[in-house]
């Protein structure tokens, strides 16, 4: 059977993250179709327009590395099941520019004497190393430390970390002292005078900071924004709520002059973002808050001509689709990461006919894909 993308890790069985990797694109794409045709097969007035591929390769926009092994050897990658590193530093679902990083990761571990977590003795300083592009080639690099052992060293040698990888725009220290298994810590400290890695799609222009979440996929980011955007268009709202909203992508694509637009997110750092990227594109109507969307909702008597949720895997719940099922807004845009989730949700919106779906896909080489559906209060 013909492999869509080689990968020396896969046929090593190093590394079986890309589960569909035996399966040729298109086979992955009609498959996630028709899982998703499965699970909204109740909703037979839903039309579902072509499918959005992705590039097979380098696609991803985010390395989460886990650094393991010696100071003079060290692994990036990932651990097995023993907690032992597997080095994946040419991973081809990564970018490019990621992959270009790491040789210089690898350096400056070894030459700054930085020590890499052991998961198994719990001993060590280094965890990871999370690295960002952006559209424009940009990177922000994130070292996550144990404790501040490290963090002189880094501080001092930032300067000669940007000459060495000039693609780099932040660079920041994460703390995360317990032994668990996260990514990151709560504690941040950025080293660069950038504060934020600019996100450019479709000509908007969104800031990333350290913490924050941006899809792992730009090139379906943006059509997923485009499709958001063509819809808002067609429907010519005059108030827009985008709930869950993170850096603001959803809601800057949708603004226009003549439009309120309003975003939440729980996430203070996401809404500085958002809100900074309004003022740079001179978005004077649009404006974001940070507050739980489900809060948010229900503290308010009012409701806008058009809601777009794009809410984590577990899906907007109960609360916020009873809310949404018996209030006065007529137009939905659903985008989802989960389509059961998503399934699950509509089936509480009953006094919503879901109208159209697209499916995109954001994660090749797995199971996982992103929908996006547009409904339509029943009788409006």
């Amino acid at each position: 059977m013909a492999i869509t993308m080689e990968c020396l890790y896969f046929a090593a069985d190093r590394c079986r993250s890309c589960t569909l990797l035996s399966l040729p694109y298109t086979q992955q794409l009609q498959d996630k179709v028709e899982d998703c045709r499965s699970l909204l097969a109740e909703h037979t007035s839903l039309r579902f327009l072509p499918a959005q591929p992705s590039a097979e390769s380098g696609f991803r926009n985010k390395a989460k590395m886990v650094i393991s092994g010696t100071s003079e050897n060290p692994n990036i990658g990932i651990l097995d099941a023993d907690g032992q590193g597997i080095d994946l530093r040419h991973c081809g679902v990564c970018a490019p520019e990621l992959r270009a990083a790491f040789p210089v990761i690898e350096r400056f571990i070894r030459q700054l004497g930085l020590i890499p977590y052991d998961v198994p003795k719990r001993k060590g300083e280094l965890k990871h190393v999370i690295i960002t592009v952006s559209p424009k080639g940009e990177l922000m690099v994130r070292w996550v430390v144990r404790t501040k052992k490290h963090f002189v060293a880094l501080r001092d040698s930032l300067e000669l970390f940007r000459k060495a990888l000039p693609a780099v725009r932040v660079v920041s220290v994460n703390f995360l002292p317990e032994h668990k298994a996260v990514l990151e810590g709560d504690e941040e400290i950025v080293l660069t005078a950038a504060q934020t890695l600019e996100m450019e799609l479709n000509g908007i222009g969104m800031h990333l900071r350290p913490q924050g979440f941006f899809q792992t996929n730009s090139e379906i980011a943006g059509a997923l924004y485009r499709q958001a955007r063509q819809w808002a268009d067609d429907l010519q709202p005059q108030s827009i709520w985008d709930l869950y909203c993170g850096v603001g992508g959803f809601a800057l694509h949708c603004s226009d002059a003549e439009r309120t637009v309003i975003g939440v997110e729980s996430s203070h750092a996401a809404i500085q973002a958002a809100e900074r990227s309004a003022k740079d594109l001179g978005y004077e109507n649009t404006r974001f808050i940070a507050q739980d969307a489900t809060e948010f909702v229900l503290s308010h008597k009012e409701s806008p001509d058009l809601v777009v949720v794009n809410p984590p895997r577990r899906g907007i719940g109960a609360a916020m689709a009873d809310w949404l099922n018996n209030s006065e807004v007529n137009q939905l845009i659903y985008s989802s990461c989960n389509a059961k989730s998503l399934a699950k949700d509509l089936a509480r919106m009953s006094n919503f006919e879901p109208l159209d779906a697209r499916v995109m896909d954001m994660f090749p080489q797995t199971t996982h894909y992103e929908v996006i559906v547009r409904l339509q209060r029943r009788g409006s």
